[in-house]
């Protein structure tokens, strides 16, 4: 019988066409396969006995990265072709669909063997194969074929073309093969002396961060800022680079052991350390000596002096490109400081120039290769929920891996939030989000922003049908959105905030039936005109009703709030008419608060919020955690870094009615500070609290509606105390809890909520 068998999923780029051509061999199947833009075709001669065994082992024996979402059959006329072998056929780019482009992928095991045997690549630096290397970075358009990267302007030379060409090598068809003699190189200017041999930089890199100095480097998406993690004067050096106070940093290790002696691993988070996606995996430290048989380890409170100043976890990666590994072969540490080369909250630098401009004279060292980033990506970051994985930031070896959805997207384009912003299209029957953003204030940002949307339109072959943006008009995504509609003359969707939150948590799980949704986070504009962020909701995927929240309180100075969370403890102590403790009147002063306390009854600049956010910004405040903040939500990250881990008292919830009281929780708290109990130990009653209110209103919203379904979404839940809480109590009780995990629960995850809720409409 003559077939055709389509298959769609991430299947170019990563030696999939190889893979079928030795199982066609080993089955003795005649015919041929070829990429197409939505995917790989093989047309063979099949018995109908060969085609169930064919197609079975394609799903489970495909080549590791690759995923299969569908697999197609079609008879074809029996005498259209006759095949005498099995054989590779070149790309056919027919059409408008497109096929997934594979994330960007950690070096692999045998590329780092390679670089210790063949001759044209001891030591090379940019070794990779079908099995790994960068992909979403260098990729210009489709199909995925070197002319349409990044690596076209550079020439294979023999040996290169010989294995990319051959059938049987792991290289073939390896679009960024490359080696010694023919690939990318780096180079560096260093007391005006130009260096371009690979061992020298090496040496001179080592030798720079074994001193304590800081370098940049350019890696897979785009620069990073490297230094010894444990050389205090090098850390304090880098953080005046970034114009970074406190904010932690993330750390690159030599290797899971260097891991698992500092901080405390399970089965789950090891995985996705290991993974081939090596993400920023968000883990809790250990105390003491992190390995008492390697002096170079100090106590970790003294490494956490330096590098995440009150915070008991800590960002740990592993290398993924082999420099990486080529450093800690060489230098004292086991662990380096690995942060993106960004100032002032722009986005990671990709060019050389760029680099020379931003850096010059503030590191000791700028490391250049000159394989162009077509794509620039951060570094993604997650975290382990009970043991779900959660994702955080959504990038490098994740995009631009799509969701597949239940219904048509093809032609929507969402825009998503303004901080933590992603965009999202749809194709066919997938969500495509884009890599993170960043908070489009940021004039660099904004233009990255627009820059990444027309790349991706062309990428994908897209073209926008149906705009959707948020709710709230002054985001700089809904202004840009309004300017494409008018300009393109196309239908303009606006979502509510919230209700895009629930909605990407219901993709992610397949829910279409009407459900409650608890979200909660900083702030999003309501149907009232209130800042929400506090909601307990019953919806679908096309609408909701509002059925819970707290009582609104005044959010003194607009966003100014967010930043200085102070103002937000004396606001709930003003709103439920509580005396402000002695404490903070002695920290922020009284002439200050009675300013604030005569604009919320004045009416002046004193907005009104239902958020959780704010919640813990005025918790915090109250217990002397952070009265200032420095980014976005620092307050909420401290009080859940300092509630004690085995504290299991909790403020009683006192809840009823709609909206809901908080009174209770701060007369309680209130009582707390003049009996002197510890923050740390206030700090988990709250949290408890927060658990058991989500847990109780939910229970009351269940027996009234029947509903046993329930999604936690919004950015209060990256907090991993509390979803860890609520997972916890949940099961208990006959109610099903969805927490996203592959879709950020924070604001990068509104676009897929904007896209799916207009797909649904």
């Amino acid at each position: 019988m003559l077939s055709e068998i389509r298959i769609q999923g991430l299947v170019q780029g990563v030696g999939f066409r190889p893979f079928i051509y030795l199982l066609a061999k080993e089955m003795d199947i005649k015919g041929e396969v070829f990429n197409r833009n939505n995917g790989v075709v093989i047309r063979a001669e099949l018995s109908a006995g060969q085609s169930d065994e064919f197609i079975s082992r394609i799903r489970t024996q495909h080549p590791p990265v690759a995923s299969v979402h569908r697999i197609e059959l079609v008879e074809l006329p029996e005498k259209s072709v006759i095949f005498k072998d099995f054989t590779i056929l070149s790309s056919l780019s027919e059409s408008d669909e497109v096929t997934q482009v594979a994330p960007d992928i950690a070096v692999c095991e045998q590329c780092l063997d390679d670089r210790k045997t063949q001759a044209h690549r001891v030591g090379y630096p940019f070794i990779n194969c079908t099995h790994c290397g960068p992909r979403f970075s260098i990729v210009r358009d489709l199909p995925y074929d070197r002319s349409q990267t990044t690596m076209s302007g550079f020439g294979m030379c023999p040996d290169c073309r010989k294995e990319y060409d051959d059938l049987t090598n792991r290289r073939f068809h390896a679009q960024p093969v490359a080696c010694n003699h023919c690939g990318p190189a780096y180079y560096a200017d260093f007391e005006n002396k130009i260096y371009t041999d690979y061992a020298q930089l090496l040496a001179l890199a080592c030798r720079l961060l074994n001193d304590g100095k800081v370098i940049a480097v350019k890696g897979v998406g785009g620069y990073h800022l490297v230094c010894d993690a444990l050389c205090g004067d090098a850390v304090e050096s880098l953080r005046k680079i970034k114009i970074r106070d406190t904010k932690p940093f993330a750390l690159m290790f030599k290797d899971i052991q260097a891991v698992s002696s500092s901080v405390f691993l399970n089965e789950t988070e090891k995985d996705c350390l290991l993974s081939w996606r090596r993400p920023i995996v968000l883990l809790k430290e250990k105390n003491g000596f992190a390995d008492k048989q390697d002096p170079a380890f100090p106590p970790l409170k003294v490494l956490h002096h330096f590098i995440n100043p009150g915070m008991k976890t800590m960002g740990c990666m592993l290398p993924y490109m082999p420099i990486h590994y080529d450093w800690f072969a060489h230098l004292r540490s086991p662990v380096l400081v690995m942060t993106s080369a960004n100032l002032n909250d722009r986005p990671i630098i990709i060019d050389p120039e760029e680099a020379e401009t931003q850096l010059t004279g503030k590191v000791d060292l700028l490391l250049h290769h000159n394989r162009p980033v077509h794509n620039r990506v951060d570094d993604s970051v997650l975290q382990v929920c009970g043991e779900q994985v959660c994702l955080i930031r959504r990038s490098r070896g994740y995009v631009p891996e799509p969701f597949f959805a239940d219904i048509p997207t093809e032609g929507i384009l969402a825009f998503g939030a303004e901080k933590v912003n992603t965009f999202a299209l749809g194709k066919d029957d997938t969500v495509i989000q884009s890599q993170y953003i960043g908070d489009l204030k940021n004039d660099e940002t904004f233009r990255f922003y627009t820059e990444s949307m027309e790349r991706f339109e062309r990428l994908f072959r897209f073209t926008p049908k149906q705009l959707v943006c948020d709710l709230h008009p002054d985001y700089l995504s809904s202004l840009h959105a309004g300017t494409i509609a008018s300009e393109k003359r196309l239908p303009l969707l606006r979502v509510q905030h919230h209700h895009a939150h629930a909605v990407a948590g219901m993709l992610e799980f397949g829910l279409h039936n009407p459900l409650i949704a608890v979200v909660w986070d900083g702030i999003g504009l309501g149907d009232d005109g209130a800042a929400w962020g506090g909601e307990f909701f019953l919806c679908d995927r096309r609408r909701y009703t509002r059925l819970s929240h707290p009582e609104y309180v005044p959010m003194p100075g607009g966003d100014k709030a967010a930043y200085e969370p102070w103002r937000m403890a004396v606001a709930c102590l003003h709103h439920y008419r509580l005396p402000v403790p002695a404490g903070l009147v002695r920290r922020i002063g009284k002439e200050k608060i009675d300013l604030i306390t005569e604009m919320m009854d004045k009416k002046i600049n004193s907005p009104l919020t239902s958020s959780i956010g704010r919640l813990f910004d005025a918790f915090a405040s109250l217990t002397g955690v952070c009265d200032m903040a420095t980014r976005q939500a620092e307050a909420a990250v401290l009080l859940e870094q300092q509630a004690e881990d085995d504290c299991k008292l909790r403020y009683p919830v006192e809840a009823g009615g709609n909206p809901f009281s908080l009174y209770s929780l701060f007369s309680h708290a209130l009582e707390d500070l003049q009996n002197n109990v510890p923050a740390g130990i206030m700090a988990a009653k709250f949290h408890h609290f927060l658990a058991d209110l989500i847990v109780e209103k939910v229970r009351e919203i269940s027996e009234e509606t029947g509903i046993k379904q329930v999604i936690v979404s919004g950015g209060c839940f990256q907090n991993k105390r509390l979803a860890e809480e609520i997972r916890k109590l949940f099961s208990y009780t006959n109610i099903s809890l969805y927490l996203p995990g592959r879709i950020p629960c924070n604001d990068s995850g509104i676009a897929v909520g904007q896209l799916v809720v207009a797909a649904s409409q």
